[in-house]
């Protein structure tokens, strides 16, 4: 009998200790691991990094030059039980340990922001950015603009040469932000 209850109370105390982990790598904070060298000189590739969740949660507007972790399957929405099926510990149980539609990126635009691209060159609202991160200069290419919707942000990898993000994919929903970079290992 006494070694029923013992088990009883380590039980409780493990689904206790699941359902707050569940609760903190939803809500509040998140570790991610940079995929690739986008982000190089900033981050560098298989860099353990840890994602603030709280604004996404509170469904806040993140600020320019911002480090947010994306979604990058924006042809879909996204639901709560996407956060739930991405937490670690659900990953580990169901073997799923794949993160590759997870990007590390800077953001450049928010609502409403007209992000051009001409001569290598990143301009806001008529304005080029001063840049100080990117690890190279950007190979010249056609120039390009586009124009931030609502509830969208525009993002753009460090390593401009190297960086498949809204240049390719398209604005991100705000929806599809995983969190924003809080500190790195």
């Amino acid at each position: 009998m006494k070694i029923w209850k013992e088990v009883q109370g380590w039980g409780l105390s493990i689904i206790i200790g699941f359902i707050i982990s569940m609760f903190i790598g939803i809500f509040v904070i998140q570790p991610y691991k940079v995929n690739g060298h986008s982000m190089e000189p900033t981050l560098d590739d298989k860099q353990r990094i840890y994602a603030w969740k709280i604004a996404h949660a509170l469904e806040k507007l993140p600020k320019y030059e911002d480090i947010v972790i994306i979604d990058s399957r924006i042809d879909r929405d996204r639901t709560f039980w996407d956060s739930v099926n991405e937490h670690p510990l659900i990953r580990i149980l169901s073997g799923n340990k794949k993160e590759d539609f997870f990007y590390v990126k800077r953001v450049i635009g928010l609502p409403g922001d007209v992000i051009e691209i001409k001569d290598g060159q990143v301009f806001r609202n008529g304005v080029q950015l001063e840049e100080p991160y990117i690890k190279e200069q950007m190979y010249a290419e056609q120039s390009q603009a586009w124009e931030v919707p609502e509830e969208h942000i525009f993002v753009m990898g460090d390593n401009r040469n190297n960086s498949k993000d809204s240049r390719m994919i398209g604005p991100v929903p705000l929806d599809h932000i995983m969190g924003i970079e809080g500190f790195t290992k």
